[in-house]
């Protein structure tokens, strides 16, 4: 019995005599099944072969990124916030060994998991039995979840405070259950605002996006943009980072609210003429 992990998307199933013929997160639209075919491996394969490492940076005072080198899947980067003593990690990636282990232990281990969306559950179930810790996830994107755990909290609503000064704020568009992370004192109260890609900071760091499925390159509706823009327009912030090493480093609330207003001129064909 092994637990596979799908190549393509990172995504951990629940233990097998053998992998599913397609990994359920990528034949859905807003994935992919890779052109060469779907492929398979384990977490233990990928420690034995010696290739991987977690870089771990300081990004500012209480908060942390972590990524995989080389990029393996989709490459996302997770976050590992500090709030007063309260240790959370945002997002996950895939792999996890005794090396990052040992360096999240030393500093405080951690207290508790969150998630923006089903394509970065990964190995959450490895990380959250690993550090002894409760998993969050919203009850809309339950059904993506392919390795139940008793350590999985399926929380509803709105938004999930964690601590004080610490929340999750459910606001759909590329899932249902889509949601972003408001560290209320984060950059010395300016506050910070930790998006995946339900929020996607684009390559011009002036502007942010919106999609239903990024690779495959389908737009969200107008109203639903509309709407995200307003959840998050209640929110102070001043910084957001995504999920792959971009960060608005100012005004980002104000780049959120005219990036919304720019998409959905572009969709009711206000904006230009092609």
């Amino acid at each position: 019995m092994k637990e596979y992990l799908c190549t393509t998307c990172g995504t951990q199933y629940t233990s097998a005599v053998s992998p599913l013929k397609e990994c359920v997160i990528c034949k859905e639209e807003r994935q992919y099944i890779n052109p060469k075919g779907q492929e398979w491996t384990t977490l233990e394969v990928m420690k034995q072969s010696g290739e991987y490492r977690n870089k771990i940076v300081n990004e500012q005072p209480g908060l942390y990124s972590l990524k995989t080198e080389p990029e393996f899947a989709i490459g996302q980067s997770s976050f590992l916030i500090d709030v007063k003593g309260f240790r959370l990690l945002w997002d996950c990636i895939p792999y996890l060994d005794q090396t990052t282990v040992d360096r999240i232990m030393l500093d405080g281990g951690i207290d508790a998991i969150a998630l923006s969306h089903p394509h970065y559950y990964s190995t959450q179930v490895t990380w959250a039995e690993t550090f002894d810790c409760p998993i969050y996830i919203h009850e809309d994107d339950k059904e993506w979840v392919q390795q139940e755990s008793c350590r999985i909290v399926y929380w509803s609503g709105e938004q999930k405070p964690l601590t004080e000064g610490l929340a999750i704020h459910r606001i759909g568009g590329h899932y249902k259950g889509g949601a972003v992370l408001h560290w209320e004192n984060g950059r010395r109260g300016a506050g910070v605002l930790l998006t995946g890609d339900i929020i996607q900071v684009v390559p011009d760091r002036r502007w942010v996006s919106f999609m239903y499925s990024y690779p495959n390159i389908i737009p969200l509706p107008a109203k639903t943009v509309d709407r995200m823009a307003k959840r998050v327009g209640s929110l102070q912030f001043k910084e957001l980072y995504n999920a792959f090493n971009r960060h608005v480093k100012k005004d980002a609330d104000l780049v959120v609210q005219r990036s919304a207003e720019r998409y959905i001129a572009a969709l009711n064909g206000e904006w230009f003429t092609t």
